[in-house]
């Protein structure tokens, strides 16, 4: 039994293999070399692509991907936790179809999602058209970081949505009886006794969030207008359009660190919350 569990094993290994480790490899040792990609005797070993990263044009570009993911991973927080609250509370012949409706934009293409959102904000879209049409003045919104913030919520809302949800769907209606009980009215069951035990959730949704969040460059592209030019679009360029891909991979490596290193932050903090619960 266990050399065949071993055996079908072996096709996911090899799929790992081809298609992550083999290209996490390559990045790194083109972010560590200059030359000539095509001609692998030429590549010689450099810290030129990341002595070149420490440019302020390019910590500005960093640092305005991760204001504007922490800023749309937030008000996904806010407007996600209550959604996720409402749907738990339904009623259970309505929850399926409230989750139903909640995720059936995710079925779509991201990039038509991102376009519809162009349709709307533009100059010329939707809401300044009905702004024109009452006889108000238009907004500026699109191009600008605005739009993209609107842009990443809206694409990135369900898994801010999803995790709390289902830690909510989760909780003991016994322990909120009992928190009852004791005297609690509803404002301080939720704080005390739903939101702690809610928080692996949160920490899930805002990893789930905040990772494509900071990475992203369809929607920084779109809707930005190309003036928004965040650290996915940076990473693109050099690979697409100014084939440095030395430099392309030592952004990527360096944006892949700070990402990973984000992910522990959240991993610590999901473990010291599960053991102050256990405490508690």
């Amino acid at each position: 039994m266990k050399n065949k569990a071993k055996l079908l094993a072996y096709p996911y290994v090899v799929w790992i293999a081809i298609f992550i480790i083999v290209p996490l490899v390559l990045v790194l040792v083109y972010s560590f070399t200059e030359g000539n990609i095509h001609n692998p005797s030429s590549l010689t070993f450099s810290l030129k692509s990341y002595d070149k990263f420490f440019n302020i044009l390019y910590l500005n570009i960093l640092w305005k991907s991760f204001k504007l993911a922490f800023i749309s991973t937030f008000l996904c927080l806010i407007l996600g936790y209550p959604v996720a609250l409402i749907i738990s509370k339904a009623k259970a012949k309505y929850k399926g179809i409230l989750l139903l409706f909640f995720l059936v934009p995710i079925w779509m293409n991201f990039l038509l999602r991102t376009y519809a959102w162009m349709a709307i904000l533009s100059p010329n879209g939707f809401i300044n058209r009905l702004l024109q049409l009452i006889g108000l003045p238009t907004l500026a919104i699109m191009p600008g970081q605005t739009a993209v913030v609107i842009g990443m919520v809206y694409n990135f809302l369900p898994f801010m949505v999803l995790p709390i949800y289902t830690v909510l769907s989760k909780i003991d209606k016994n322990v909120l009886e009992a928190a009852m009980d004791l005297g609690a009215n509803k404002i301080i069951t939720f704080i005390k006794v739903i939101f702690p035990l809610t928080v692996p959730g949160i920490i899930s949704g805002i990893t789930m969030v905040f990772m494509p969040a900071v990475s992203t460059f369809v929607i920084s592209q779109l809707l930005g207008g190309g003036k928004e030019l965040l650290i996915g679009n940076l990473i693109e360029q050099q690979f697409t359009v100014q084939r440095d891909w030395h430099f392309g991979s030592a952004l990527s490596i360096i944006l892949m660190i700070m990402i990973l290193i984000s992910m522990a932050f959240m991993s610590k903090a999901d473990k010291d919350d599960e053991g102050g619960a256990a405490l508690w």
